[in-house]
């Protein structure tokens, strides 16, 4: 299956790319970041399956679109 992977913000600069496409026969977002990145996944990072907030376990299918986007601090 096919998904597309997309990073935000400060993610993006830390992964150098801001979307990339992973062909994979089952994932869930934990997953897909281990497959598209060498950085371990921070725990406050917030993910998007298909532009609804998910937890990093939940299963994507074959043209999903995962979102990561880093923690939010604001005051």
């Amino acid at each position: 299956m096919s998904i597309t992977v997309k990073f935000f913000a400060s993610l993006r600069e830390q992964v150098g790319v801001g979307e990339v496409t992973i062909d994979t026969p089952a994932a869930n977002a934990r997953a897909l970041w281990s497959q598209a990145t060498d950085m371990p996944l921070d725990p406050h990072v917030r993910v998007a399956i298909n532009q609804s907030y998910a937890d990093v376990d939940t299963d994507v299918a074959d043209g999903d679109e995962v979102a990561f986007f880093p923690p939010v601090t604001g005051g």
